[in-house]
C-alpha cells in the first residue's frame, strides 16, 4: 500500500506550469514556473556533480538570494539533503561544518568566498552563483523537467545545524515528509493562500526561515519575497513593494523593527501575520498595535522534538498547549517526575519557581529523526526515564491530546522554528512501554493547572545561586520592566567558592543613561526579584549583541563575563547599592578564584 505522505520534490513539480509570480527580490520577479524550471535544472547539474557513491549533501553558504530556495528546491527533485552553511563561522570551525557534513558540493557567492581561503575542503567543489562560469554551466541544463520521481517522504532533506551553547553545531535531520507536512500544517494553521506572499528575511541557513516561511509557501502555492539580510529600515518598503502578507521573526528583530521612526504611513502595506519566536508579550502588543499585523509566537525545533499550538484562550504570557499528538510533561531532570503546576499570584507573578520549572520533555512519539553522525548527542536528547506510578503502556499524560494530527511549527525562547509532523504513527521514536526514549528539548518551562506551557529559558541558562535553581528568563523579564530598558540578558558567571553569581547586561534606549541608585531602587521595588536573583554583576552595552539569527549572543556574554570591555558595575556581598568595578576589585575578584582553583571557570 503506497504512502500518502507528500515530499518535498512533488510540491516543487507542482509549480511547473503555473505562470503566476512566484519569487521577489530586490525588484525583479519571477514566476513558479520558472523558479520550478531553475530547480530542475540545477538538480540535473547536481546529478552530474555528485561522485559515485558520495552522499547526496549540497552545501549553500549563500546570503537570501534566490540561488537559495532554487538550491532547496533543486535538492528536493534529485534526493539530495542542503546543509546550511553559517556565514558568521570563521576558519577551521566553518570547514568543519561542511566537511562534517560530507557535502561534496558547496553552492556560494563572490562575497562569501573570503570565507573560503586557506581553508582544506578536499573532495568539494565549489561554485560560484554570481559569475560567468556558472552560468555556462547551467545553459547545458536549460531544457531540464522537474521529476521528483526518486525522492520519497524519508529522503533525507535538510541538515540544519543547531545553535547549541556547548561544542561544535550538531546537524539535525529532516525528512522531506516532515519538511512538507510542516508546511501543511502552517497553511491549515494560519489559512495561507495561494496569493499570499511570504518575506524571508531571516537567514535561510536557519530553520525559521526554511521550515516556518518557505515550506508553508510550497506547500500553498504561495509566493515568497526574499531579503539578502535583515534590514530593519527596509522591512516596510520590502513588504510594500511586493505585497507581503506573511513574516517570521526570530529574537530581537521585532524590537529593532519597533526602533525605527514611527510614521503615517506604518499600517500601509497588506502584512497579516507574523510568526516566530521571542518577541514577548509587550513587543508583539506594540507591533500590532503600530503596524496592524498580529504576531504569533511559537514553540518547536529544528529537531522537531516536540511542538505547542497557541489556541483560543491561551493565557498571556503562555505559548500554548501540547500539539495533538504529544505528550509533553514538564519535569525535573534529577528526578525525572513532573514538577508541579504552577501557583500565580493575582497580579499575574510565578510564585513557585523553584518547583515548578522544569525541563520540557516529549514522552510520546517523536518526529525527531536524529543528528548527522552524532550518536552521543542523539542520545542524550532521547535519553530514557523511568515509567510513571501505575503506568502500563504509552497511554498519554496529564499535558497530552490524543488523535492524529499535524504540529504547528515554531519556537520561543530557544530560538528555532520547529517541524510539524505527518500522519499519526509516522514518527521515528516510540515511546516504548517502560518510558525509554523520551525526547529531552533542554529548554525550561512551568505548566499552569489547565495544561498551557510558559517558556522559562534554556536548560542551559539555569543557574543555581546559594543551591536555590534560577532561570535565567525568569529574571530577565523582571529586569526588562525597568523604564530606561531596552534588551536585557541574564546569565550565569561562576561564584568564587561554588554553584553560580547572577550576571546581567543591559542595553539603554537611546539617550538613557545608567544611573545605579534608580536601577537599584527598581528592583528592590520588584515584588517576584527573589533574593538570589539581583544580579550581582550588571553590564552596559550600546547595543546587546546577536548572533547572525538576531538571537542575543549568549555564549559570548557567558565567556567574557565581568572582565569585559564595558562598564561594569557590581554588588559587593552584603551590599545593596551598585557601584563601578575598578581595576583593583577586578584584581581582588580573581585572587579569590585563583586561591580556590575557580579562574579558569572564568573564561568557560
Amino acid at each position: 500500500m503506497g504512502s500518502s505522505r507528500r515530499t518535498v520534490g512533488e510540491l516543487v513539480r507542482e509549480r511547473w506550469g503555473d505562470h503566476r509570480p512566484g519569487l521577489w527580490f530586490e525588484g525583479r520577479v519571477i514566476s513558479h514556473h520558472q523558479v520550478a524550471a531553475g530547480a530542475a535544472a540545477r538538480a540535473a547539474l547536481l546529478g552530474e556533480l555528485l561522485p559515485p557513491g558520495a552522499e547526496p549533501h549540497v552545501g549553500v553558504l549563500l546570503d537570501n538570494t534566490p540561488e537559495y530556495p532554487l538550491w532547496l528546491s533543486a535538492a528536493a527533485l534529485a534526493g539530495a539533503a542542503v546543509a546550511g552553511i553559517n556565514p558568521t563561522r570563521r576558519g577551521p570551525e566553518l570547514a568543519r561544518d561542511i566537511l562534517h557534513t560530507e557535502c561534496r558540493v558547496l553552492v556560494t557567492e563572490r562575497a562569501h568566498l573570503p570565507l573560503l581561503d586557506g581553508l582544506e575542503l578536499p573532495g568539494v567543489r565549489v561554485l560560484v552563483t554570481d559569475t560567468d562560469a556558472y552560468a555556462e554551466l547551467l545553459k547545458t541544463y536549460e531544457g531540464a523537467r522537474p521529476d521528483a520521481g526518486g525522492a520519497g517522504p524519508d529522503s533525507r532533506f535538510l541538515l540544519l545545524f543547531t545553535s547549541g551553547s556547548t561544542g561544535a553545531p550538531k546537524a539535525a535531520i529532516c525528512t522531506q515528509g516532515r519538511i512538507a507536512a510542516a508546511g501543511r500544517s502552517l497553511v491549515d494553521h494560519f489559512g495561507v493562500r495561494a496569493d499570499d506572499t511570504h518575506y524571508i528575511c531571516m537567514p535561510m541557513f536557519h530553520g525559521n526561515a526554511v521550515i516556518a516561511d518557505w515550506a508553508p509557501a510550497l506547500a500553498a502555492g504561495a509566493g515568497i519575497a526574499l531579503r539578502r539580510r535583515f534590514s530593519a529600515s527596509g522591512f516596510l518598503p520590502d513588504v510594500r513593494a511586493c505585497g507581503a502578507t506573511y513574516f517570521t521573526y526570530v529574537g530581537r528583530a521585532v524590537q529593532y523593527l519597533l526602533a525605527t521612526p514611527a510614521g503615517s504611513g506604518d499600517r500601509d502595506h497588506c502584512l497579516r501575520i507574523g510568526f516566530g519566536t521571542e518577541a514577548g508579550a509587550v513587543d508583539a502588543a506594540a507591533f500590532e498595535k503600530r503596524f496592524g499585523a498580529r504576531l504569533i509566537e511559537g514553540y518547536g525545533s529544528s529537531e522537531g522534538g516536540a511542538a505547542l499550538q497557541r489556541t483560543p484562550g491561551t493565557p498571556a504570557g503562555a505559548i500554548g498547549r501540547a500539539a495533538p499528538a504529544d505528550d509533553l510533561a514538564v519535569i525535573d531532570p534529577r528526578t525525572r517526575r513532573e514538577c508541579p503546576s504552577a501557583v500565580f499570584a493575582e497580579d499575574g507573578r510565578l510564585l513557585n519557581g523553584a518547583e515548578a520549572i522544569g525541563e520540557l520533555v516529549n514522552r510520546g512519539a517523536s518526529p525527531f529523526e536524529g543528528y548527522w553522525r552524532n550518536p552521543d548527542a542523539e542520545a542524550a536528547r532521547r535519553r530514557g526515564a523511568s515509567p510513571r506510578p501505575g503506568e502500563a503502556g504509552a497511554g498519554k499524560g496529564e499535558l497530552g491530546k490524543s488523535g492524529a494530527g499535524e504540529a504547528v511549527a515554531g519556537k520561543s525562547g530557544a530560538g528555532e522554528a520547529g517541524a510539524g509532523r505527518g500522519e499519526a504513527g509516522e514518527a521515528q521514536v516510540g515511546r516504548g512501554e517502560a518510558g525509554e526514549g523520551w525526547y529531552w528539548t533542554g529548554d525550561l518551562f512551568y505548566r499552569d493547572a489547565d495544561g498551557f506551557l510558559y517558556f522559562a529559558g534554556r536548560a542551559d541558562d539555569r543557574l543555581r545561586v546559594d543551591s536555590e535553581n534560577l532561570a535565567a528568563a525568569m529574571i530577565e523579564n523582571i529586569i526588562a520592566r525597568y523604564e530606561d530598558a531596552a534588551a536585557v540578558a541574564v546569565y550565569a558567571v561562576p561564584d568564587p567558592v561554588a554553584g553560580d553569581q547572577v550576571m546581567a547586561t543591559l542595553a539603554l534606549k537611546e539617550g538613557a543613561r545608567f544611573d545605579p541608585s534608580p536601577f537599584a531602587a527598581f528592583l528592590l521595588a520588584q515584588p517576584d526579584l527573589g533574593t538570589k536573583m539581583a544580579p550581582r554583576f550588571l553590564r552596559i552595552v550600546e547595543r546587546m549583541p546577536v548572533t547572525a539569527t538576531n538571537k542575543i549572543h549568549r555564549v559570548g556574554l557567558r565567556r567574557e563575563g565581568f572582565r569585559c570591555p564595558d562598564p561594569v558595575w557590581w554588588r559587593p556581598p552584603g551590599e545593596l547599592a551598585y557601584r563601578p568595578l575598578t581595576p583593583a576589585d577586578l584584581d581582588a575578584l580573581v585572587t579569590q578564584y585563583r586561591a580556590r582553583g575557580r579562574e579558569e571557570l572564568l573564561t568557560r
